[in-house]
């Protein structure tokens, strides 16, 4: 039987990247002994047969997202991400840790202000924001909740640890992916998913209604929850629907919606019925038009208001994308600091902040060795790649940077770690990232094990959006208990390494007060396809 990983070694030392499957020496991390196992009992054939019937679970479930306009199956590779217990539970607490201080922050930001007259960071820093909505400054949340829902990206460095690249709590998106992808491996690897003992990701409806639930206004005992989507022609519906299917919930259009008297009602076959707490699932901007966007399609009018006085919970809260700016993500080590007293249990990537003229000069003369990312970016979009650009490219790059210092940041190129991925009919290491999601209900920040891992199908590339080729891995947390005592504790050298022997979820038609025939007209849909900017660049399906 042919070695599966006969190549692997070689194309290692290709690059500088920590691969969390074998050590730089050659040996199978003992984490990866089960997968090994199994992957090496198969011959290539068999490995692929697994993978088209992954492919076939996501095509029978509507799992798809649009490539160069093709409607694919969701990619997710059959070798899975795996990460130990022990350090899993250092993650989730360094990511707890970064929810609670931007919770304080944004509490803070929309109030006092006391961050800034401490002289913490600079006042422009929040005002000059383009998520900054002055229109929601001055008035508490329900429960005292901005963040109930976000996703944190982060990245390994070439020595293995853990950094944020960035912060997400307007709209993270892709939960339903890492739901989904649980499912599917279980056809892939049916063999190590029964015996091993990983983390279940299945709790997160719950916990996010139960959230949502609990962050009611006051004196409501039995809340109503929706979720608010932009409609079908949203890239993310899958996933509004199937949030909204497994948390027993309904999904909603904004004119669904009507506020009267600032209160909420949602209409129904049987009459309005009052709606206490909204997911929201499009950006601020189209929420509502008598605050935003006077054009919008998708919104409510007087939800803003609604929410003022406290007569309705609005998740995640209006103005949470100034958390998001990666220039104030340079300050988030500070704002731990001073919102907790403690330090940041996972660093940053080291970042350069170009509004400050000493680094500006320093990347202008190094732009072809850096990373440079506008800081109201999502999904890669404006993302310029040094090494990879054309010096026409780096000149515009200079020219925008020059214009809009504030608007920039740079970052070294990092070599992201590496996954064995199956691509061209063979396992090659390819880089990816990781976003946990966490849920934060005001007492608590839970943090769903594993995650959201992207992965780069080509070799070299850092790029793992989908919508440029990119694909996913299941992302297994295991328990402490799970290598066995007299595993090998570095691991089996690769010459070594072969072994001879629900819930119900809505239809993707599904719309309160509508039919599966009705369209929107023409400037619902174009604002449909806008209202994507907080999720990933193609609107929720992971890119």
């Amino acid at each position: 039987m042919a070695d599966l990983f006969t190549d692997y070694a070689a194309a290692m030392q290709r690059s500088s990247a920590f691969d969390e499957m074998f050590g730089h020496d050659g040996l199978l991390r003992a984490d990866y002994t089960g997968v090994n196992e199994v992957l090496q009992s198969l011959t290539l054939p068999d490995v692929e047969a697994r993978a088209e019937a992954m492919a076939r679970t996501f095509l029978d479930r509507g799992v798809t997202f649009d490539f160069a306009g093709e409607e694919r199956a969701w990619p997710l590779d059959i070798v899975p991400r795996i990460i130990a217990g022990a350090e899993w539970n250092s993650v989730s607490t360094g990511v707890s840790q970064r929810v609670r201080a931007l919770e304080c922050f944004l509490n803070d930001v929309y109030d006092r202000m006391d961050i800034v007259r401490d002289g913490v960071i600079p006042r422009r820093l929040i005002t000059t924001s383009a998520h900054f909505h002055r229109e929601v400054y001055g008035f508490p949340t329900p429960g005292g909740v901005r963040v109930h829902i976000s996703g944190i990206d982060l990245v390994r460095d070439d020595r293995g640890t853990f950094r944020v690249l960035e912060d997400n709590v307007r709209v993270p998106s892709g939960v339903s992916y890492v739901l989904e992808n649980r499912r599917a491996i279980a056809k892939g690897l049916p063999e190590v998913v029964s015996g091993a003992s990983i983390r279940p990701v299945e709790e997160y409806p719950r916990r996010l209604l139960s959230a949502l639930r609990k962050t009611a206004p006051e004196g409501v005992d039995d809340p109503t929850v929706v979720v608010l989507t932009p409609g079908v022609y949203n890239s993310a519906y899958f996933e509004h629907t199937l949030l909204a299917g497994m948390m027993g919930v309904e999904l909603v259009e904004g004119r669904d919606l009507v506020c009267r008297g600032n209160r909420v009602y949602m209409r129904t076959t049987e009459g309005e019925q009052r709606v206490d707490v909204i997911y929201k699932r499009l950006d601020d901007e189209f929420l509502d038009p008598l605050q935003f966007r006077a054009d919008s399609m998708l919104g409510v009018a007087g939800l803003v208001n609604a929410a003022r006085t406290g007569n309705v919970t609005i998740a995640n809260a209006v103005g949470n994308g100034v958390a998001d700016d990666k220039l104030v993500y340079t300050y988030v080590p500070e704002i731990i600091r001073y919102y907790l007293g403690e330090e940041p249990i996972i660093p940053n990537v080291d970042t350069y902040r170009l509004e400050e003229p000493e680094a500006r000069e320093e990347v202008m003369d190094r732009l072809a060795e850096l990373v440079v990312k506008p800081v109201d970016g999502s999904g890669g979009k404006g993302l310029v790649i040094g090494p990879a650009a054309s010096a026409q490219e780096l000149e515009d790059l200079r020219r925008k940077v020059l214009a809009d210092p504030r608007g920039w940041i740079a970052q070294p190129v990092l070599q992201l770690s590496t996954v064995p991925t199956l691509a061209d009919s063979t396992f090659g290491p390819r880089h990816v990232d990781l976003r946990p999601f966490a849920v934060n209900d005001g007492e608590e920040v839970w943090v769903l094990p594993g995650g959201l891992t992207r992965v780069a199908l080509q070799e070299g590339s850092l790029v793992v959006n989908s919508s440029q080729g990119g694909g996913s891995k299941d992302t297994w947390v295991l328990d402490d208990d799970e290598i066995p005592s007299d595993a090998p504790t570095g691991a089996v050298p690769l010459s070594l390494r072969r072994r001879s022997s629900a819930q119900r979820v809505w239809p993707s038609a599904f719309r309160l007060g509508g039919t599966a025939s009705e369209q929107f007209d023409e400037q619902q849909q174009q604002q449909n396809q806008q209202c994507i900017s907080a999720e990933y660049d193609d609107g929720g399906k992971v890119t």
